[in-house]
């Protein structure tokens, strides 16, 4: 591979995703380093005053300050625009500074959002408190119901929001429809895709406009560093998004950027095999628990819908027991699968959303959601999934089940 291949977008078409993941946005220094090399700096330096100024005025290409641009970010964010088909994609610090940015750079006060009603708990507190501190309504929807997006678009409605699968109830939400309404109106739609990475689903394929990333779950897979993305067209990106966070600064540090190329190098991988496993385990909690969400078992409603969007569904899904206590009883007495709020590790996780993840919603809210005190939400990770069954079946045991 050259030196600048990997950022030859005329070389990368030809490229496959696997190799995407491994060598798109690679760009070798006059070292020729194999693997991408790291750029710990704050700030660059120029030849003439003239080529500062030039560079400022958008007029000369090259760096200026790693608030704006840095190599090794700048490689990560080519990976992951290649791997979403995207024109163009910014790293944040945060999934949520990505959320952020993603609804703040393109709303202003007057204007309304249509948001799906299951989401992450921080999603949620966007669109309930922090939009609505500056003056733009939002209208929360059940996103499995195309028709609920529709009758809640009004004329000043610019955006819909919504994750699928949602976290943690997995809803899924029909992507061709809800995108489609919104193309037929002007509205922009912004799609959390984190639980299925561009691996799994890639939202613009079926009409959306923006996806937006933690980085930190399935990209980075291995529970090492926290980082955000959103990928869009070169022009809402550049003329839309850029300015936000030019400005507002939720910059990506560069180290953390060259963990998550690692782990992009092997996401494909992992999240193929995690997702096996996860039906594996998902099938055998189906016989023992009062219920269980899973996308990729055919008992869930939106079975079909999940796997004509998704080539598989993915290593997250939930299950209910009977109540809170029941339910930390049974993380209590799990002896290899960790108790963590967090997922898209390698590792298997649980916890239990109404006291960790959705905690700050209120109590009626988080009800709406679908989210019931007996709720516990699974992130399967790389192990056996024997042994994880194993973990389970002891589990269930000690709590009765």
């Amino acid at each position: 591979m050259k030196r600048k291949a990997g950022q030859d977008r005329s070389i990368t078409a030809n490229w496959r995703p696997a190799t995407l993941a491994v060598r798109g946005g690679t760009a070798r220094s006059e070292y020729g380093e194999t693997s991408e090399a790291l750029f710990l700096t704050s700030g660059y330096t120029y030849d003439k005053a003239a080529d500062a100024a030039a560079r400022f005025a958008g007029e000369q290409e090259g760096m200026t300050y790693s608030r704006l641009q840095n190599p090794t970010v700048e490689m990560l964010e080519q990976r992951i625009a290649l791997l979403e088909g995207a024109e163009a994609c910014r790293t944040m610090a945060t999934g949520m500074a990505a959320m952020t940015a993603a609804l703040l750079c393109q709303l202003q006060a007057g204007d309304h959002l249509v948001g799906g009603r299951a989401a992450f708990g921080s999603c949620r507190w966007l669109t309930d408190t922090l939009l609505p501190k500056f003056g733009i309504a939002t209208t929360v929807v059940d996103a499995r119901d195309p028709q609920a997006f529709l009758d809640a678009v009004r004329p000043e409605t610019k955006v819909f929001f919504f994750e699928t699968p949602a976290n943690p109830t997995m809803d899924v939400v029909d992507l061709r429809a809800v995108c489609g309404i919104a193309r037929e109106r002007g509205i922009t739609t912004v799609v959390d895709n984190a639980f299925a990475t561009p691996a799994l689903q890639r939202p613009m394929e079926f009409g959306a406009d923006v996806t937006a990333y933690s980085a930190t779950k399935m990209m980075d897979g291995q529970g090492r560093v926290l980082a955000g993305a959103v990928c869009g067209s070169q022009d809402f990106i550049d003329n839309t998004l850029l300015p936000f966070t030019r400005n507002t600064g939720p910059t990506l540090s560069p180290f953390n950027a060259w963990v998550v190329l690692k782990g992009l190098e092997t996401l494909d991988l992992r999240i193929r095999r995690q997702s096996e496993s996860a039906v594996a385990v998902g099938r055998f909690l189906e016989a023992r628990v009062p219920r269980i969400l899973h996308p990729g078992l055919a008992s869930h409603p939106q079975h079909d819908l999940a796997m004509r969007q998704m080539s598989a569904a993915g290593p997250i899904f939930a299950f209910e027991v009977a109540d809170r206590a029941q339910a930390h009883g049974l993380l209590d007495a799990l002896a290899l699968i960790d108790i963590s709020n967090n997922i898209g590790d390698s590792r298997s996780l649980m916890t239990h959303p109404a006291s960790t993840t959705h905690s700050g919603v209120a109590e009626d809210k988080r009800i709406e959601m679908g989210i019931g005190e007996g709720m516990l939400r699974l992130n399967v990770g790389l192990e056996d999934p024997q042994d994880l069954i194993d973990d389970l079946d002891q589990a269930l045991c000690q709590v009765g089940l």
